[in-house]
């Protein structure tokens, strides 16, 4: 479970124990808004903010690494003549990849709360997690300042969206396998928006035995 830091600064937040919590991220790309939508927002960020560590990493990567594989990668085509025809099964699989749907972190439409929600998500923090606490009348969503953060620690988050539940209703399925858990936060203009990849697998499991009325 998260330690106690974690739920003393929740009780203090809400003023009242949470029914349940849960950290949790956008666990797909934010779809580029239109122009006018994002300039409206305030062109905020819509990718989280990245540790220095990442960018020395991608940059020996770019500069080493990269050149190594293009050596193998030219020596091997040296030795093996390359098959110019893509196999049936290859044109099969690129063609089903072109059929996919897009992947959908919302209903679609910006003009609404899900929407809106999205364009201020990495606004709040540049950190990706987000806590999300049911109170006894309410859904709220924290995140904490700081750029790098343990879920199981953190003690600075502050609320930074509150939706009365007549407004929002937590949907997801309990049982869901850890590591794969996702949940949907609907509101009552129809807008819908779904996280993942919940922390603290205890946290989770009792967050959304919670919102399918089972639990505590």
């Amino acid at each position: 479970m998260a330690k106690r830091a974690v739920h003393r600064r929740a009780r203090k937040v809400l003023g009242e124990e949470p029914v349940a919590l849960v950290w949790c991220e956008i666990h797909k790309p934010i779809p580029t808004p239109p122009t006018e939508v994002h300039r409206a927002a305030g062109r905020g960020r819509l990718k989280p903010g990245h540790h220095w560590l990442l960018y020395v990493g991608a940059v020996v990567f770019f500069f080493v690494v990269v050149p190594v594989m293009v050596i193998d990668k030219l020596g091997t085509a040296r030795r093996d003549r390359p098959n110019t025809h893509p196999s049936a099964s290859g044109r099969d699989r690129a063609r089903d990849r072109r059929q996919d749907p897009p992947n959908r972190v919302f209903d679609g439409d910006w003009n609404l709360t899900a929407g809106g929600l999205l364009l201020r998500w990495y606004g709040h923090s540049p950190n990706p997690k987000r806590l999300v606490m049911l109170g006894r009348d309410r859904v709220c969503i924290a995140a904490s300042p700081r750029r790098r953060l343990s879920p199981t620690k953190a003690d600075d988050f502050r609320i930074v969206a509150e939706f009365p539940l007549g407004q929002v209703r937590p949907e997801g399925e309990a049982g869901q396998p850890r590591g794969f858990a996702t949940f949907r936060l609907r509101f009552a203009d129809g807008s819908w928006l779904e996280v993942g990849r919940l922390g603290e697998p205890e946290d989770a499991d009792h967050f959304l035995r919670a919102i399918n009325g089972g639990a505590a």
